[in-house]
This record gives structure tokens, sequence and C-alpha cells, in this order.
């Protein structure tokens, strides 16, 4: 049997917070707000894996009302659920992922956050794609007021 699972997050951009996206930390003068991290991307991933496997969302097993999960590094919380979704017989085939932002420029830090994601996941790193884009200065993300992040994924059971 094989599953796909989609993942959205958005978090807005503020100043005095760090801008970190698949682990790595983006030198930029605005980060993200959040309760974890904030890392949009490996929340995004993360809800496409559980979603796929029907076991909810990240709210449902990290909860941001939750003060265990107040600045905690989202890697920590994927390979949670990667641990989650192995236990239900489930292995992840790959992902494709698209992170949302007009700024700061992101090609130079994906090959860092593929091999993050894909450690976190404990697969190969081909496995795993990791894209940016912006939205021509339209909406939310276009302004500079947030990032976004989209995310699907296979997974299947052996």
């Amino acid at each position: 049997m094989i599953r796909i699972g989609h993942g959205y997050d958005v978090h807005r951009l503020s100043e005095g917070k760090f801008l970190i996206l698949g682990g790595v930390n983006i030198p930029y003068h605005l980060g993200l707000v959040g309760h974890s991290d904030a890392d949009v991307l490996s929340h995004a991933i993360t809800d496409a894996l559980l979603g796929a496997a029907a076991l909810g969302d990240i709210g449902r097993h990290f909860p941001d009302t939750d003060e265990k999960f107040k600045g905690v590094n989202s890697l920590d919380l994927l390979q949670k659920a990667c641990r989650m979704i192995k236990d239900n017989g489930f292995q992840i085939q790959n992902i494709d992922s698209t992170i949302v932002a007009q700024s700061p420029r992101m090609t130079p830090f994906l090959p860092e956050m593929q091999k993050n994601i894909a450690n976190a996941c404990s697969v190969d790193i081909p496995q795993i794609s990791i894209k940016a884009t912006t939205e021509e200065g339209l909406g939310f993300t276009g302004s500079g007021s947030g990032i976004a992040a989209h995310a699907v994924c296979l997974i299947s059971n052996d």
C-alpha cells in the first residue's frame, strides 16, 4: 500500500527572532515567530508525513499549548514523527517541499536543509527535495510579512 500526504505551514516574520528553516539558522534581520523554533519547512514535512499515515497533525502530537515544546528544535519533532510512521508499519519513499519567501535568498542553504531533513527522517538525501520560490511581491509572503512551506510525501508499507 502506498499513501500520499500534504503539509502546509506558515509563520510571521519579526525582529529579534532566528530564521530557522530545515534546521539551518539563516542569517537575516528577521526571524519566524512561533511556540517552537517556528521552522515552517520542518512543520510542513511533519504534517505531510503524519497525514499520509492518518496520524493527525503536528498540533495533535506536539501542541503549542504544551510548555515542553516551547523553543523546541523542529527537527526533533520531525524525527519523532518519522518514528511514529515507522512504528505504524510505513517507510518514507520521498518528500518534496517548497519554501515560499520573498527574501532572503534560500538557494545557498537548500543542500544543508536537504541533509538535515534526510538525517531526521533516516532516509537517503536523494529522497528529499527542497525548493524555494517567491511570490513576486504578492500576498503576505511577497510583502515579507511571513514565510510559508508546502510539502508532499509518499509513504508505503512493506
